[in-house]
């Protein structure tokens, strides 16, 4: 039995349903795409150009989400179906968008470039805790406009996992869409076979951007999945109460639902979200809250109570280091994830709110996401009796277990074997072994993959068609060079 965690009753569920279908009336949602507008008012909503708000009919919303896929999966480089999105699969990826990493030397905080990001594809393609790459870090050494479809070119040649991306504009979402099918052996094969999803953020309170609504419509209709991640901010951009922000994460994704589907009904898309409360005494986004798990496992629920595949942003810390503070928010945050039954948790690695991504920090949290996925294995009959037959012969003696068969046929089964990360000794034994700390261990670990890791074989012919693709796109953006594309030179 999968163990589940439900902050919501049903009649509370619905009472969460039922506002947010309200919201989409009064004060209706503020679409500011002309096509999305266009979209809605075919479909009968009522939209007022000059003020650009749209309210829209509960007929409409329905309509939309009885065309939505209620599951789906993202496959690998191979064509093998990697991550289940729809009912209680539980799944993690790195957090992204990430603007700085932590230099694991000197503790600071340096703005992001390629190598960086490489290092953490590196790490994260190596440890099998993660089922879906990230484009977890910003690439400041190429210019603003590449920004977005850069870090997914790196995450395509340094990774086989599926991947987790967003779009920055609503022209490089095309792009993006272009790089994966050339992979994918075009567009069609892509549309059947997706790698990766994006991210897709409506802004709070209400508001639909040109961008977002412009990228929703061209992902339904290239049917590449999309995951709308809606960032209600709890007593600054939504309701101080939380179910006040659960309510308008609601209203925002069933209007990003229904503009989805109105420009292609069946595509797939993901209930999902990167919620906060407001911290009135810092004035910041504390993803390590426990009240920001709260919100997060509470709009889970009202998206599992309609039948759509879920997401959440979980993991991550405000903690500037990697801590006691780090790994206490980040480990229960991804338990509550595992426990409200999440099919993605993104946010591993991830140290002040969401801006600085660490490598140490994604092996550490790698253990984390370890023991959520052991907890919501949840407990096991393995043999015919719970316990009785293991007393056969026993002298009552403390060692006695030990000797069994079953002892060194079942341990493995019922317990997680955490890497070096983690440390079980004795004080001699930590001793002997250096008296290192767990950030120590970290970077032991991170150095030991990055020794090890071997690039892909990629099949040569797509990978230098990718590599004239992206180069083309620099060269009209006035970029003759691009940082590591000198390494990958067509064969």
């Amino acid at each position: 039995m999968q163990p589940k965690l439900n902050l919501l009753d049903e009649d509370l569920n619905g009472r969460i349903i039922e506002e947010a279908f309200q919201l989409m009336l009064k004060p209706g949602i503020k679409v500011q795409n002309a096509e999305a507008r266009s979209l809605l008012a075919e479909a009968g909503a009522l939209v007022d150009e000059e003020t650009l708000v749209v309210k829209i009919p509960g007929q409409i919303v329905h309509k939309a989400l009885e065309t939505v896929p209620r599951q789906f999966h993202l496959y690998d480089y191979d064509g093998n179906p990697k991550v289940q999105y729809g009912g209680d699969a539980v799944q993690f990826d790195p957090g992204s968008s990430g603007v700085t990493v932590l230099n694991p030397i000197t503790l600071e905080h340096k703005t992001a470039e390629s190598e960086d990001l490489i290092r953490i594809i590196k790490v994260a393609e190596s440890l099998p805790q993660y089922d879906a790459q990230s484009t977890a870090v910003v690439c400041h050494d190429v210019p603003k406009d590449l920004h977005d479809l850069y870090r997914l070119y790196l995450v395509m040649l340094f990774s086989k996992k599926p991947i987790v991306t967003g779009a920055f504009s609503n022209t490089t979402v095309h792009h993006m869409i272009d790089m994966l099918a050339i992979f994918a052996g075009g567009r069609e094969n892509l549309r059947e076979h997706p790698r990766a999803i994006f991210d897709v953020c409506p802004s709070p309170p209400l508001i639909w951007s040109n961008f977002g609504a412009g990228n929703l419509i061209t992902l339904a209709r290239a049917g590449v999945p999309a995951e709308i991640v809606s960032m209600p901010l709890a007593g600054a951009a939504s309701p101080v109460t939380l179910l006040g922000s659960v309510t308008q994460h609601a209203a925002e994704c069933l209007s990003g639902i229904t503009i989805h589907q109105l420009a292609h009904p069946g595509s797939p898309i993901v209930w999902g979200g990167a919620p906060a409360i407001f911290d009135m005494r810092k004035g910041g986004t504390p993803f390590g809250a426990v009240e920001t798990g709260m919100i997060d496992s509470s709009y889970a629920q009202v998206g599992k109570s309609l039948g759509l595949p879920t997401h959440a942003y979980l993991g991550a810390t405000e903690s500037k280091l990697l801590d006691t503070q780090a790994g206490l928010e980040s480990g229960v945050g991804a338990m509550i994830g595992a426990l409200s039954g999440i099919n993605m948790i993104s946010g591993s690695g991830m140290l002040d709110s969401l801006i600085c991504q660490s490598a140490e920090k994604l092996v550490t949290d790698a253990e984390g996401v370890a023991m959520a996925k052991r907890m919501v294995q949840g407990m096991k009959v393995h043999t015919e009796t719970l316990a009785t037959q293991f007393y056969e012969g026993v002298n009552f003696k403390g060692g006695d277990f030990l000797k069994q068969k079953a002892t060194m046929q079942l341990f493995q089964k019922e317990q997680h074997m955490p890497s070096k990360v983690i440390d079980r000794d004795s004080m001699r034994g930590w001793r002997e072994s250096g008296s290192m700390d767990t950030f120590t261990r970290a970077k032991i670990r991170v150095d030991e993959i990055l020794a090890a890791y071997r690039r892909p074989e990629l099949d040569i012919a797509k990978e230098n068609e990718l590599h004239a693709f992206v180069l083309d796109l620099a060269q009209k953006a006035g970029v003759e060079h691009l940082p590591m594309l000198e390494d990958f030179q067509p064969v």
